[in-house]
């Protein structure tokens, strides 16, 4: 048996960005996710957003590739929100997404700037988040 531990930074938004993760959606719909996850063999280890996007911390096994990972969860999330009404608007998430590595010993670092997503917000937009990102992990947009 392989013995392998990825740590991956996974990001994702609403389509066009759109604030449809209020207060009320997002706990649900992060729990659907988590439970969608273990459903399919996926270690999903923390999972956290605002209104407009998702941020999850996954341990990748020998199996699995990150493309599948997200259609897994973004494809399901996406239909289980809609058949369950949970807004006014017909839901989905934009095809593009962030994942980067991460190294075990930086990996607490990760959980807790995910956990603190709403507070981070309240300073930043997703926007200037994004654009930090790029820059920080050099993407060429």
């Amino acid at each position: 048996m392989p013995y392998i531990k990825i740590w991956i930074h996974a990001v994702w938004s609403t389509y066009n960005r759109e604030p449809f993760l209020n207060e009320e959606v997002r706990p649900k719909v992060f729990e659907h996710i988590k439970d969608n996850a273990k459903s399919k063999g996926i270690y999903l280890d923390e999972i956290n957003g605002y209104s407009d996007h998702v941020h999850c911390t996954i341990s990748m096994n020998a199996e699995q590739n990150i493309a599948t990972i997200m259609n897994l969860l973004k494809g399901e999330s996406s239909y289980w929100i809609n058949k369950n009404k949970l807004i006014n608007f017909n839901f989905g998430w934009q095809d593009e997404y962030f994942a980067v590595s991460v190294s075990t010993s930086q990996i607490d670092i990760v959980r807790q700037y995910i956990r603190n997503q709403v507070e981070h917000h309240s300073k930043i937009t997703f926007q200037q988040e994004y654009e930090d990102f790029i820059k920080k992990y050099n993407f060429e947009i």
